[in-house]
C-alpha cells in the first residue's frame, strides 16, 4: 500500500449540497427553506431559548438558590473546637445543654460535632452528637470519656 492508495471510509466524505440552484438539482426556488415566515427570510430565525410565545423553560423553573447543588437533607452542626472547651473545669459534663448555657452554639435546634483545634488538658466527660478521631484521642488522653448521644 503506498500514499495513493489511501482513501477514506464509504460514507466518510460528503459532498455539500448546492441550494438554490434551479429545480433540477433538487433544493431549488425555496431551497428548503420553505414558503414565507420568519425562517425564510435572510438573518431570519429566532435567538436561542426563544419558544414561540410559551413561558420560557428557564423562567417556568422554580429558583436554585445557592451555588451549586444543595443537599435538601444535609445536617448542619454546631462545631465546637477543643480549645472552646478549656473555660470548663475538670470533671464536668459536657452536654449540648450546657454548650449553649456557655454560648458556644450558634443554633441550638443543630446537633454538636467536637472538633480536634487545640489541647485539652482536664479529664471531662463529653456527650454529644459527633466527635473527630483526633478530639477524642485527645480528650481519652487527658482522662475524660466520650459518649455518643442520637440525634
Amino acid at each position: 500500500m503506498k500514499l495513493h492508495d489511501l482513501k477514506p471510509a464509504p460514507g466518510a466524505k460528503k459532498e455539500r449540497k448546492r441550494v438554490g440552484r434551479g429545480i433540477a438539482a433538487g433544493q431549488g426556488k425555496t431551497a428548503g427553506r420553505g414558503t414565507k415566515g420568519q425562517g425564510a427570510r435572510s438573518g431570519g430565525g429566532t435567538r436561542l431559548y426563544h419558544q414561540g410565545g410559551n413561558l420560557p423553560f428557564y423562567r417556568r423553573l422554580p429558583f436554585m438558590r445557592g451555588k451549586g447543588f444543595n443537599p435538601i437533607n444535609r445536617v448542619e452542626y454546631n462545631e465546637v473546637n477543643l480549645y472552646q472547651l478549656a473555660q470548663f473545669p475538670a470533671g464536668s459534663e459536657i452536654t449540648p445543654e450546657t454548650l449553649a448555657q456557655a454560648q458556644l452554639l450558634r443554633n441550638e435546634r443543630n446537633p454538636v460535632v467536637i472538633l480536634g483545634e487545640g489541647e485539652v488538658n482536664a479529664p471531662l466527660r463529653v456527650r454529644v452528637h459527633r466527635i473527630s478521631r483526633g478530639a477524642r484521642a485527645k480528650i481519652e488522653a487527658a482522662g475524660g470519656t466520650v459518649e455518643l448521644i442520637e440525634r
